[in-house]
């Protein structure tokens, strides 16, 4: 760590990457080398001293200030902000992960697929027009046989090419997104609902029973991409960290 917060490696022939300046950036403001208020070094400069890109520069200091660290305004520079906003940094999860990580055996089974227009409630949320067609994809996530996850998902199939022709029998909507469509805009609503009877069965949980549900849609440079709700078993616990 006092190396790092020091100065760059002293081997100048070896740059150092986006992960290692973002570090020592947030080392040097933790510690007050550059206090509140007071404005970095210009991008050319920290290029120059990490014998780095100024685009590798740039990536870590964009992350810093998406996280609330940093203030970075065109013409005026890039500034340590005076009181850091922490913000929920929440990564879209595969199943599959969440699955093996318990120790368990991860299986998937496709429930249902439909190319349908929007129906209206789903036009509404996104503002998408009239003769908008979407992808309607229901699947079922287990945990050694037993269930852990349904997956209800509307895809909007003009942000996503190929996603007619892909084939979701064996691998799940969300894991084939994550591969071939990034997102820059994600909104997510938690709640508690009750299992009706048809979610009942697939979750092997009885009618009524509290299920923790997720919403979430994601945008792609203002494109709606994809809206899915996400309903897990009775006992389910979401984790992350601020």
């Amino acid at each position: 760590m006092t190396d790092l917060l020091s100065a760059a490696p002293e081997d100048p022939r070896e740059p150092m990457s986006f992960r290692d300046i973002k570090q020592v950036v947030l080392d040097r403001i933790e510690s007050r080398v550059w206090p509140p208020d007071s404005l970095l070094p210009s991008e050319k400069d920290l290029a120059e001293e990490f014998s780095s890109t100024r685009t590798t520069v740039n990536r870590a200091l964009r992350e810093l200030a998406e996280e609330g660290y940093l203030e970075r305004r065109r013409k005026a520079g890039t500034r340590v902000l005076n009181a850091p906003v922490r913000q929920a940094r929440l990564a879209i999860p595969l199943v599959r992960d969440e699955v093996v990580a318990m120790g368990a055996s991860y299986r998937y089974v496709l429930v249902g697929r439909e190319e349908l227009a929007a129906p209206g409630w789903l036009a509404a949320r996104f503002g998408l027009p009239p003769q908008a067609r979407v992808l309607h994809v229901r699947c079922m996530h287990f945990a050694d046989a037993r269930p852990f996850q349904f997956e209800d998902r509307w895809i909007v199939t003009d942000s996503v090419p190929g996603v007619l022709e892909a084939d979701f029998s064996a691998i799940g909507p969300n894991e084939w997104l994550l591969q071939r469509v990034p997102v820059s805009n994600v909104e997510l609503t938690f709640s508690a609902s009750r299992a009706g009877a048809e979610m009942a069965e697939f979750l092997d949980a009885a009618p009524g029973d509290p299920i923790f549900t997720v919403e979430r849609m994601t945008w792609l440079r203002g494109a709606p991409v994809t809206f899915a709700r996400l309903y897990h078993v009775p006992g389910y616990g979401l984790t992350t960290r601020i």
